[in-house]
């Protein structure tokens, strides 16, 4: 694969994101952050998308790194750089297509909140993760601190930045991070295995739920716009389809409506 920005490609109901810098560690430059979110607005104007899969290209590289986070070289151009690489995984966070991160490599510094910021995440075996923000003298942004605690809990968040040591994933496992952690052989059909088990939900009440979910963990709970979103999936043919695929034992064929 050439290497460049990250690459979006669209099959149907699934998309896929395409870290696409083996060379510098998948490291994201401005460049990578702005195609970034270029792609996440397409991502969310694609009514037929039901999945996104963030990948990275790990190729040539002795030891796999799926990022290795910001560019460094980004600091010196602009202090200020941090507070932008916030945009990014707060983006991907609200997508409204359910994301997964195939991640098949370790992953370093604010990559770390990319793979927080997906909904599912299916990793390879041997590989580790590291926050070294403390080290480096920075706070991390307030976002991210907010995914970390949500997702890995207290303790771990901790150990993350205020030790800043590696983790593997076998520990990040424990904690029940992972959708799925497997031998590099068994990756794709892990990766494929959940990709085809979110395309058989339905995409209305897929959608709202992940939104929901999200808000109710970053503490943005509202019972209305919480009853709207249910009140709207009792009333769609979805909710139909679903009850009469059911009753006939048959898989349900929806339509998002």
């Amino acid at each position: 694969m050439t290497e460049g920005p990250p690459l979006l490609d669209i099959a149907g109901s699934v998309a896929t994101l395409t870290l696409r810098r083996p060379s510098l560690r998948n490291s994201l430059t401005d460049e990578d952050l702005n195609t970034l979110l270029a792609h996440f607005d397409t991502l969310n104007r694609n009514t037929a998308l039901q999945v996104v899969v963030l990948r990275a290209d790990t190729s040539g590289q002795p030891n796999a790194v799926f990022s290795a986070g910001y560019n460094v070289g980004g600091f010196d151009n602009d202090p200020m750089a941090p507070l932008f690489f916030e945009k990014i995984p707060e983006a991907l966070e609200c997508l409204r297509p359910v994301t997964i991160c195939a991640l098949n490599g370790s992953v370093y510094g604010g990559a770390t909140d990319l793979v927080l910021a997906c909904d599912f995440t299916v990793a390879q075996r041997g590989h580790t993760w590291r926050m070294p923000a403390a080290a480096l003298g920075l706070h991390y942004y307030p976002s991210g601190l907010r995914r970390y605690v949500s997702r890995l809990g207290l303790q771990a968040s901790k150990r993350a930045f205020l030790l800043g040591q590696p983790m593997p994933y076998e520990a990040l496992d424990k904690l029940g991070f992972f959708e799925a952690l497997v031998q590099a052989d068994e990756f794709e059909n892990a990766v494929n295995n959940l990709v085809c088990r979110l395309n058989a939900m339905a995409p209305l009440a897929l959608a709202t739920t992940k939104k929901s979910l999200n808000e109710i963990a970053a503490g943005l709970y509202s019972e209305p716009s919480l009853k709207e979103r249910a009140r709207r999936s009792v009333n769609s043919q979805d909710f139909v389809e679903g009850r009469a695929a059911f009753t006939e034992r048959r898989a349900p064929k929806f339509t998002g409506k």
